[in-house]
């Protein structure tokens, strides 16, 4: 399900985005939620903080009362890189401004020019855009951890428990390597007895040297040939 999340001060411009949101939902059988926003608030932040959904923010530049939607958009980003934002504006002369400071900006669209035509346009490329959202979930000790499986390196082996190394945080769970690899997707694959790998972030294999080398940099030293064939299965 997608969450289309719309902050625009004018009352008539949300209601023509709910019809148009209608309209796609209707013709593309699509389950979607919206909330509407008529600026900045902390019912707002929560749902910036909430990424549990795939979000679409269709969002006006100039808020009365509120913060801009730059600065809102900048807020987005601090923590989420996946969410869309697309920028409904009656000032054409913004477009510059907007992508200077905000990065991954899907549209810019001018509100009086076609801007259902453009912004149905750009509600499908999303609909139809392959999204990764696929998420591991552990629980245990009263706590939950629900990580995206995109944003997991490897997993090792380290005495009794297994070690998540993610992008800048690692994870303790006592979840055996077994176990994980049943919940994972087949982008994950036994690199070693002790090793779990996400192969999409595998740039390089040394089945000599027994290492391998991913996109950020790190060089793990945890490859076996004894596992090279799960490996390189659809690879």
């Amino acid at each position: 399900m997608i969450k289309f999340v719309i902050v625009e001060d004018n009352k008539a411009l949300q209601e023509q985005i709910k019809q148009l949101l209608i309209k796609i939902s209707i013709s593309t059988n699509q389950e979607y939620d919206a909330d509407y926003f008529s600026k900045y608030n902390d019912k707002l932040q929560t749902e910036i903080n909430d990424q549990s959904f795939r979000k679409v923010y269709i969002m006006d530049i100039e808020l009365e009362n509120s913060i801009s939607g730059i600065e809102i958009a900048q807020k987005i980003r601090e923590n989420d890189w996946d969410s869309e934002i697309i920028f409904v504006t009656s000032h054409d002369k913004m477009f510059e401004t907007v992508h200077r400071n905000i990065l991954e900006v899907f549209d810019f669209i001018e509100k009086f020019l076609d801007m259902d035509k453009r912004l149905e346009k750009d509600i499908l490329k999303i609909i139809n855009k392959k999204y990764d959202n696929k998420i591991l979930k552990i629980k245990g000790n009263n706590v939950e951890l629900e990580l995206h499986m995109k944003n997991i390196l490897y997993i090792e082996k380290e005495d009794r428990k297994s070690v998540i190394h993610a992008f800048e945080n690692q994870f303790k769970t006592n979840l055996t390597l077994e176990k994980l690899l049943e919940m994972l997707d087949d982008r994950f694959a036994r690199t070693h007895k002790s090793c779990i790998a996400n192969k999409e972030h595998i740039v390089e294999k040394n089945y000599a040297k027994g290492y391998f080398l991913l996109d950020t940099g790190e060089k793990v030293d945890l490859l076996s040939k004894k596992f090279k064939k799960e490996i390189e299965n659809n690879d």
